[in-house]
């Protein structure tokens, strides 16, 4: 472990940690932040009214657009002269979202990183490959300082250029990998059709940016030979590092020291029993530079207390299933592409890439998943192919309870990306 002292602390302990740092940054907040003065003011509440861990609730929720119409410095809870480091949203839509960071916020993130990177079973020795991209995403730096501050190897290789990375990785004798878990993907589907996979000394692929589904780490582990571990965070409350798989791989152990979380049902806006669905709510209790107070995060997770295997205390929550403005409608019924991408995922048959297109046809909801095979000499078989889209529509129909258009097409005929990889067309919306 890392943080110790931390990681294995007692909850008792760690409420007492939590209440008085909520209490100091809820006051903090109120008094540096204009749109938390101006929220609390409008309902009357007060930073002493919180008194309990409980009382967060009591306070109004943060999200995107909140930041947004605060762009870009109007979140900021110090002077400029404090400001460190900016980093930015990668969003498409409207203005981005900045985040703004001290020296101590920085020192801070670096631990929790190092501390995630160590729950995988990273060491000192390992040689990181850093395939995330460097600049206003939080990811490449995120996970460099905090390679770094693990007293590991970096390589800041950043994205693109496929096989100089590939070169890099097996010359510099690489040991872990950072990447987004399509994009690790794509490495190792790379390497197997060049002939080098087995040159590569890859023990631990450290995947985040994107969600991704346990059949996608079974598939990734089996063609890699390396262990995949995920890690979440988001550039709203200071980018990757909020939590981490451990190699029990039971769910993300929560740096609960720095991040209060919450899971709540939106829908009544009631906070969830442990182990129930619900959206992720986070409110930092160490940023300096950005506090944010409960922010909605969207995403779908929930949350467990019992003490890991690993023989940590920390919550963990579990992995992603979707995102709350990314499940699909179709005929009334809820979609998340998780659920698609777990069924193809674990047919041996086809290959790792796929896509979703969702239209309307005379006023009708129609949704295809167009996938690869893994192998070409499939598409001229008639039969067997016949016999494999009826068995992915007959999966995809269990899970989903909805009749969905399945297309097989040639390995490598989708299009790879170095970054998020988008998943889903939507012609509805055009």
């Amino acid at each position: 472990m890392f943080s110790p002292e931390i990681e294995k602390i007692d909850r008792k302990a760690l409420r007492e940690m939590q209440l008085e740092r909520l209490k100091y940054t809820v006051h903090y907040a109120y008094e540096n932040v204009p749109m938390y003065r101006r929220r609390f003011d409008e309902i009357g509440l007060r930073p002493e009214h919180i008194r309990t861990l409980k009382d967060i609730e009591l306070i109004p929720y943060t999200t995107k657009d909140d930041l947004r119409e605060n762009y870009p410095f109007g979140m900021f809870a110090v002077p400029m002269k404090k400001i460190v480091r900016l980093h930015a949203s990668s969003g498409t839509t409207g203005k981005p979202v900045v985040g703004g960071y001290t020296r101590r916020d920085l020192d801070n993130w670096s631990t929790c990183i190092a501390r995630i990177l160590t729950m995988a079973g990273a060491t000192d020795e390992d040689i990181f490959h850093v395939a995330f991209g460097y600049g206003l995403f939080t990811g490449g730096f995120g996970l460099h300082y905090g390679v770094e501050k693990l007293g590991a190897t970096v390589v800041p290789v950043s994205s693109g250029n496929t096989e100089r990375q590939l070169m890099l990785m097996k010359d510099f004798g690489a040991t872990a990998l950072i990447a987004t878990p399509s994009y690790a993907m794509y490495l190792a589907e790379t390497a197997k059709k060049q002939g080098i996979l087995s040159d590569l000394k890859i023990r631990l692929v450290c995947m985040g940016a994107e969600a991704s589904t346990a059949e996608m780490h079974e598939a990734l582990q089996k063609l890699f030979g390396a262990l995949p571990t995920e890690n979440y965070g988001l550039t709203e409350v200071g980018g990757p590092g909020v939590s981490g798989e451990c190699r029990e791989k039971a769910g993300m152990h929560i740096n609960e020291d720095m991040f209060y979380p919450e899971i709540i049902d939106m829908d009544h806006n009631r906070v969830q029993g442990e182990g129930e669905l619900g959206e992720m709510v986070i409110t930092t209790l160490t940023k300096e530079g950005m506090p944010v107070l409960r922010y909605r995060t969207k995403d779908i997770t929930s949350i467990t207390y019992e003490p890991c295997r690993c023989g940590r205390t920390l919550a963990r929550m579990s992995r992603v299933i979707g995102r709350t403005d990314d499940m699909l409608i179709i005929r009334g019924v809820n979609v998340f592409p998780s659920q698609i991408e777990s069924v193809l995922m674990g047919m041996d048959e086809l290959g790792k890439m796929y896509e979703i297109v969702v239209d309307r046809v005379n006023y009708m909801d129609t949704i295809e998943v167009r996938v690869e095979v893994d192998d070409a000499s499939l598409l001229t078989d008639y039969s067997k192919l016949e016999a494999l889209v009826a068995k992915i529509k007959h999966n995809l129909r269990v899970v989903l309870q909805l009749d969905v258009k399945v297309k097989l097409v040639e390995p490598f005929s989708i299009p790879r990306t170095e970054g998020k990889v988008k998943r889903v067309t939507d012609l509805r919306k055009k």
